[in-house]
């Protein structure tokens, strides 16, 4: 890779990541899947409040038990993965 490859390979994933959602996405999207792949993908908190006020522009409010379930099943899932296989609990 380039001197400069490899900063902006890293520059536009953390733009991607900060990426808004289209008024297409927030009546389509699977609130449990997109849930599931912020904690599962990018480790991130639950961002269902920036979703919803992404959301809330095109009048669509997002599912947030739907998602918050998504967020959980992730989160375990990758708490199992860095721990090599072993977890925490229920």
């Amino acid at each position: 890779m380039s001197r400069y490859g490899r900063p902006l390979l890293v520059a536009s994933l953390l733009l991607a990541g900060c990426a808004g959602l289209t008024e297409h996405e927030c009546r389509t999207a699977n609130w449990y899947e997109l849930g599931e792949r912020d904690a599962l993908i990018y480790g991130l908190r639950p961002r269902i409040d920036q979703y919803a006020h992404q959301c809330g522009k095109f009048g669509v409010q997002p599912p947030e038990k739907d998602y918050l379930s998504g967020w959980a099943v992730g989160d375990r899932e990758r708490a199992v993965r860095m721990l090599g296989g072993v977890c925490c609990g229920p």
